[in-house]
């Protein structure tokens, strides 16, 4: 059975799911549309200002927009946040002090916080280089959450719990919105007191509901990730407790400017835009997901999720077994991507990343992981890990190249 035979199978098993995913996007729409009409969004929000960036209209309008799509009490939307390992660590510098514990509940955090915490690397300015303790669950051997380890794992001086709510480049489960609202009750149930802060990267707008409709007391993410909708240029969020998200904008800007600042540069429109692109975006993403999967699953290749199994981010990953064919699936992504087709991507060391890493990335905004790509590092078991597609049957085009690229498992 060739390539496109083994697709066409593919789509038709799981229509029903699909079909299920275009009821969440509904769902998730009329939310974003319900808080811009909340707000009264008009064109006149588009204009932006210069300079310091004060009493932005646009902007701050956005913000509370942002805050109502996710069920929390204040957000911050910037275009001057890099990225979201930037927007995690505004928020966690925001909130720790020295002396304070922060515990990650889901095992070995991604890669490029490993230096934000003082894992690697040293004079950066890292959490542990000012006094910050640090301390991890691990996993079980299934790739869960730890519940019993959790359940008397909070101490007085544990001031943040992180929860990394997308797998990273760790072979897991992403968790669902009913496992983090369990951790923050557990977390909550020791000490009342720790904040329960969420990276929220690659998870926006996968479920009918965020981590703050859930208890959560900050998060964080990319805008060129899933809420940018794959329109918007750059920047990322925080979005939570009003006075937490405040002590994250003040890490950002300075202390005293906090929220108030930030020049906006002409991109409101995109930012607004976006946000109402990112239910369609995620769900198109989510069936590229599905797709990736179960045929990959069919050639005899292990896949994280399964394939019929339900998603908690807009990652598929493949353990392909070999930097060959790590290496040959993202040379057949890239070939089939709109912008840089002719290039081949090769292993390089990425700031941040620990290892060598292969990105096939032919995205219209450079590092735009809800547009379709694939990266992996190249370390065993050499794993690809899939991301995000603007429409499943781009993903499913160029999911035949990779096929042939590749062969069964």
């Amino acid at each position: 059975m060739n390539s496109i035979e083994k697709l066409r199978q593919a789509e038709q098993a799981l229509l029903e799911i699909f079909s299920g995913i275009d009821a969440q996007v509904k769902h998730n729409l009329k939310r974003v549309l319900d808080a811009f009409r909340n707000h009264r969004v008009g064109s006149h929000h588009f204009a932006g200002v210069s300079g310091y960036g004060h009493d932005d209209l646009g902007r701050e309008t956005l913000d509370k927009v942002f805050a109502e799509v996710m069920g929390a009490e204040a957000a911050v939307v910037r275009v001057q946040i890099v990225s979201g390992t930037h927007a995690i660590a505004c928020a966690l510098f925001g909130v720790l002090r020295p002396g304070d514990e922060m515990l990650a509940v889901v095992g070995s955090p991604y890669d490029t916080l490993e230096e934000v915490i003082g894992l690697r690397g040293h004079n950066q300015g890292s959490l542990i280089e000012f006094g910050i303790k640090y301390r991890q669950l691990e996993l079980t051997k299934e790739g869960k959450v730890d519940w019993p380890a959790l359940s008397i794992a909070i101490t007085e001086n544990t001031r943040l719990v992180l929860i990394q709510r997308s797998c990273g480049y760790s072979w897991r489960p992403s968790l669902s919105i009913t496992e983090i609202e369990k951790i923050v009750h557990i977390v909550k149930q020791q000490n009342p007191n720790t904040v329960c802060f969420v990276d929220n990267c690659y998870g926006e707008f996968i479920d009918t509901k965020e981590p703050t409709h859930v208890g959560a007391d900050l998060m964080a993410g990319s805008l060129i990730k899933n809420p940018g909708g794959t329109v918007v240029s750059a920047g990322g969020y925080i979005a939570g407790r009003a006075d937490l998200v405040e002590a994250a904008a003040c890490r950002l800007t300075a202390p005293g400017i906090g929220s108030a600042g930030g020049a906006t540069f002409d991109q409101n429109r995109l930012l607004f835009q976006g946000l109402f692109l990112a239910p369609q975006m995620v769900g198109e993403a989510m069936k590229g997901t599905y797709l990736t999967g179960y045929v990959f699953d069919k050639l005899g290749y292990p896949v994280n999720p399964a394939p019929l199994a339900p998603r908690g981010d807009v990652i598929q990953a493949i353990k392909l077994g070999s930097a060959k064919k790590l290496i040959a699936f993202c040379k057949a992504i890239q070939q089939y991507s709109p912008i840089g087709s002719y290039l081949d991507p090769i292993p390089d060391d990425m700031p941040g990343y620990e290892s060598q890493v292969v990105m096939a990335g032919g995205t219209f905004i450079e590092g735009s992981t809800l547009e379709l790509s694939a990266d992996g590092p190249l370390r065993e078991p050499y794993i690809v890990y899939c991301q995000g597609g603007t429409h499943w049957t781009h993903v499913s085009l160029a999911l035949q190249a990779a096929i042939e690229a590749v062969g069964e498992g």
